[in-house]
């Protein structure tokens, strides 16, 4: 599943991967992107194995992982994602709805730079790690 936060003909500023199952929480995650004013090509992954294929295709600046998949756990996949030669400068933002000391420490080595709730996925987070993580914030929202 891929997405366009801007008209399609413009270069995108960069490529953001989401991996999310539930439809709602894919709804809203969108709707932040796109309110963020920035040129990002999403791509959406319903499930591991579905980030997995797309990982392959291309690369992206940064990745926002459920915990919670069909076939997995996130908390997991940044074990394998900090492992591949590839993947592993990527910055990863976990986002779930409970967060665990668990995910924490499987997290804490690795290369994700942030957790968060589904709450805190608003647009102020969003904009402050893109201009921490794929350069420059911006005002609005």
């Amino acid at each position: 599943m891929y997405w366009s936060t801007k008209d399609f003909m413009a270069a995108p500023e960069f490529n953001c991967l989401v991996i999310e199952d539930t439809v709602v929480d894919r709804m809203i995650m969108k709707s932040v992107l796109t309110k963020l004013g920035r040129s990002c090509d999403v791509t959406f992954a319903l499930s591991l194995a579905d980030a997995r294929v797309k990982l392959s295709e291309r690369s992206y600046a940064i990745i926002f992982l459920d915990n919670a998949l069909p076939d997995g756990n996130g908390a997991d996949f940044v074990l394998e994602l900090a492992a591949h030669k590839i993947w592993k400068n990527t910055p990863v933002v976990m986002v779930t709805d409970f967060p665990s000391p668990f995910m924490y420490a499987k997290a804490k080595a690795q290369n994700v730079v942030a957790i968060w709730t589904k709450e805190q996925f608003d647009w102020a987070a969003v904009n402050a790690l893109f201009a921490k993580y794929v350069g420059g914030a911006r005002r609005g929202a």
